[in-house]
């Protein structure tokens, strides 16, 4: 039988100003910042992780934030919404807790029994906030800027955006082992593992519209969870027999990943739970200090003068000894 994931493991876009990034998800959202590091491609632009208290995999949403980026084109070919769990009873606090931040936002029910409430971060990014009424039993990110009740509990889902729904539909059900269980009008819906949230995608089906253009405020590539490294290593083979052309496995430090494109368009990624982002600092300080590879360790006064400054809220640290640091400054 093929391999199947149990469900996404992050969603990587592209971002403008990296404070402003911050700003609106570590504060507006409540999110942790739970690694700064750089972009293994170009060190010269920051990869900012946020997820959850520990950054486990499902929470995950990561950006490469490129000063001055030009802004790209939402369309077929590419993840086109990104959309978080939220309690049931949260909307409205979310809806006046964004308008005070100066968000506008839009409500809307979904697939008939979700209510979501949905935006555009600072560089454009569609986000969606969603109240499942299957609740969610993950823990938040306990912080004062978001209460606990009604915070953030991880992923929901993603929408990729197709002219054609059938060859995507066979990679998401016969190479990730998903299963189509339902959708209305142009939309599809695919679940994996117990089909909860974070562990959904949604296809849009809209044959017109233009091809997307991945640049600022868009989605790079959605990941999706594996357990570990030799079950990655046989799920790689798998694909190749397939005939999908695929990447080698690159480490990323927290966990290693391979990619492909579906035939849609939108680069997906493969990636392990672990190590984990606890393999190079405390849980107590994630996220505080600038962090690289080994190999890009002999680099990191060069990388570290390249990267503008960064300040995080307090909160982000709970207990840690002299407040927040600035990133960019810490090793």
């Amino acid at each position: 039988m093929p391999i199947s994931t149990s469900g996404l493991h992050h969603v990587t876009a592209i971002g403008g100003d990296p404070q402003r990034n911050v700003d609106f998800y570590a504060r507006a959202l409540g999110l942790r910042l739970v690694k700064t590091t750089v972009n293994f491609d170009d060190p010269s632009v920051y990869h900012l992780y946020y997820g959850d208290g520990e950054g486990r995999p499902g929470t995950l949403m990561t950006f490469f934030p490129w000063p001055g980026v030009t802004g790209g084109r939402h369309g077929n070919g590419q993840a086109t919404a990104t959309a978080f769990s939220v309690p049931e009873a949260s909307l409205g606090w979310w809806e006046r807790h964004l308008a005070d931040t100066g968000v506008q936002t839009s409500r809307s029910r979904t697939h008939g029994e979700e209510e979501t409430l949905t935006f555009l971060d600072p560089d454009g990014l569609r986000i969606s906030l969603v109240a499942h009424p299957q609740g969610d039993p993950r823990d938040p990110w306990d912080t004062p800027l978001v209460p606990a009740e009604h915070a953030v509990r991880g992923l929901h889902s993603v929408t990729l955006q197709v002219s054609q729904e059938d060859a995507t539909a066979g990679m998401l059900t016969e190479g990730l082992g998903l299963r189509h269980v339902g959708g209305s009008g142009d939309r599809l819906r695919f679940a994996a593992g117990d089909g909860g949230p974070g562990a959904l995608v949604d296809v849009l089906v809209t044959p017109d519209a233009p091809r997307g253009l991945v640049a600022g405020g868009t989605v790079h590539h959605v990941a999706w969870r594996v357990s570990d490294d030799a079950t990655q290593v046989a799920w790689r083979d798998e694909l190749v027999d397939k005939g999908v052309s695929v990447t080698e496995i690159r480490d990323r430090q927290y966990f290693r990943s391979i990619y492909f494109r579906e035939p849609g368009g939108t680069l997906l990624e493969i990636a392990t739970d672990g190590p984990g982002f606890t393999a190079d600092e405390p849980l107590l300080e994630l996220g505080r200090a600038l962090r690289l590879p080994p190999w890009l360790e002999p680099r990191r006064e060069q990388i570290r003068d390249s990267l503008a400054r960064l300040d995080l809220p307090k909160e982000n640290n709970p207990g840690a000894a002299g407040g927040p640091l600035r990133p960019a400054e810490g090793k």
